[in-house]
């Protein structure tokens, strides 16, 4: 459960949220998506409440992206254009997220057989159909939820390029323990315990000495002992 939390996401920014397992960021997450709706108060799009927005609207406009990308049984085109058939747009997505040459690769490229739940790709190439997906349907409001936790070093380097794509100047609101991602944010809130304990800039939580300030240095002395 969150305290009250006032927040406000201001368009074309990225917003990171930050804190210990428990502190409330996938509550926040899954609240803008619509998962949840508030016992109180109310999460607007555009100054209008959620709940009177229709399912297709929301849909459209605010993306979740988490860790695990749904991958249906059908070909990596099928994946991920969802509905959209068009070759020429569903590659250009692809080259936009850096993926194509991947596919191309494949034995059969985009008409290649991905399986179940995407059994036949990594995990990166996994996690960057999923950001082909964003680039096509180019939502309003962008959630990434733990998006590039399960990767390996290799594999998120990939995927940290292709974000910087995806973001643009896009509404997006990001959660993450590796600071690699939240470095890329305008703007980083520190949550305990559901409430905001640190607000601001990456650099100048960093230069403020406290908890963001303490992750990044942990964070920095894990990525050199690799």
């Amino acid at each position: 459960m969150l305290p009250r939390l006032d927040l406000e996401l201001v368009p074309g920014r990225t917003v990171a949220l930050v804190g210990a397992t428990g502190a409330g960021k996938t509550t926040v997450a899954k609240l803008i998506a619509r998962f949840h709706d508030p016992s109180g108060g109310a999460v607007l799009l555009d100054g209008v409440d959620l709940r009177e927005i229709s399912e297709a609207d929301l849909q459209a406009r605010v993306i979740l992206v988490t860790q695990e990308n749904h991958l249906f049984s059908g070909t990596v085109a099928e994946n991920i254009g969802l509905g959209v058939t068009d070759p020429a747009a569903i590659r250009r997505a692809a080259e936009a997220v850096g993926l194509h040459e991947h596919i191309a690769a494949l034995p059969s490229g985009y008409d290649t057989e991905v399986g179940r739940h995407g059994v036949r790709l990594s995990a990166g190439h996994r996690q960057l159909i999923g950001f082909a997906r964003v680039f096509l349907a180019d939502p309003a409001v962008l959630v990434l939820d733990e998006a590039t936790s399960r990767l390996d070093r290799s594999s998120e380097q990939t995927v940290q390029r292709a974000l910087t794509t995806v973001l643009g100047r896009r509404t997006t609101l990001v959660i993450a323990h590796r600071l690699s991602t939240v470095l890329m944010a305008d703007r980083v809130l520190v949550l305990d315990a559901g409430r905001v304990v640190e607000d601001g800039p990456p650099e100048t939580l960093i230069a403020q000495g406290e908890q963001f300030s303490s992750l990044h240095e942990n964070w920095q002395r894990s990525t050199s002992a690799r």
